[in-house]
């Protein structure tokens, strides 16, 4: 098929590089302007952009799609169908209409659970079972349109919103594909109006941990902001991300460390206790909670 992709950042890049791989024809590669990055505050393109000039495709970034130009140039390039996932811009009607066969979204969530910006650290955070991957053909509603593909796949104990989003954007890459090549079988099946959640951008202000919570409840908010925002707390006056996790059997004041085998990091909660797996102080790498403890002492009773 002849293809226009829409996309911006690293959960994309796959799915660009699978349709290609698949031989559809891509005539073109739409995804956010380059922004202000590093150090320099130099213009850094996005990941789509720089993965599809290396693939050699023409590649346009547009501040909107609204205006009439836009939607011509758009609708010029004769498209079968064209391929969103995480773009970034909403698309006009017009756009919506200009394919052959309309526009498909790549949704990381089983929906109508989880319609909207953050779906796979929400699932983490309020302690889903499972999510999934959905192909949905796209209307002017809010992730509202009729589902073509889905799979659902087990969220795991311990994995975090890095390791869920590395899955889901192989699977989307994969579910594309065979959208691609069986959409002239596929049933569209309109979403139900019952389990309607929304997946609320995060705010950095979700971001600071509060020990006085649940142990289940602080698990999956480290987890769930993992690698970005990243959960974090004080420790001895300097703020420290809580990029891993796991729920523990202790008990204490909250943000007491409590007494745990060598090399390990366990810190009471409201309820039960959290152990730490992974830790980032301000300006250094990542650790391991063996190696953040050579570097920083945290006697039972420290309070966090």
């Amino acid at each position: 098929m002849r293809v226009i992709f829409m996309g911006t950042p690293d959960f994309s890049v796959p799915v660009l590089e699978a349709l290609v791989g698949a031989g559809h024809d891509v005539a073109a590669v739409y995804c956010q302007p380059p922004r202000p990055a590093g150090r320099g505050k130099k213009d850094r393109p996005t990941p789509v952009h720089a993965r599809a000039a290396q693939m050699g495709l023409e590649v346009r970034h547009p501040q909107s799609l609204k205006d009439a130009g836009a939607q011509a140039e758009f609708a010029a390039l004769g498209a079968d169908v064209a391929v969103v996932v995480a773009y970034g811009l909403i698309l006009p009607q017009a756009v919506l209409d200009a394919p052959r066969r309309g526009c498909l979204n790549i949704h990381a969530s089983l929906l109508p659970r989880w319609r909207g910006a953050a779906p796979i650290h929400r699932a983490i955070m309020s302690g889903d079972a499972e999510t999934g991957i959905c192909i949905m053909q796209m209307e002017a509603g809010l992730d509202t349109g009729p589902v073509l593909l889905r799979e659902a796949t087990a969220i795991g104990a311990q994995e975090t919103t890095g390791a869920l989003h590395d899955r889901l954007s192989a699977m989307g890459a994969r579910l594309i594909v065979e959208a691609l090549e069986r959409l002239d079988t596929l049933e569209a099946t309109v979403q139900p109006e019952e389990g309607v959640t929304y997946a609320a951008k995060i705010d950095k202000a979700e971001a600071r941990v509060d020990w006085s919570r649940d142990a289940t409840q602080v698990d999956r908010q480290i987890r769930g902001l993992s690698p970005f925002p990243g959960a974090w707390c004080e420790i001895e006056g300097s703020r420290v991300k809580l990029l891993a996790s796991e729920t523990a059997t202790g008990a204490g004041a909250p943000g007491e460390v409590l007494q745990s085998p060598p090399g390990t990091l366990e810190v009471a909660c409201g309820q039960g206790a959290v152990r730490l797996l992974r830790l980032q102080r301000a300006g250094r790498a990542a650790q391991d909670s063996q190696d953040f403890l050579r570097g920083m002492a945290l006697p039972p009773g420290t309070r966090l």
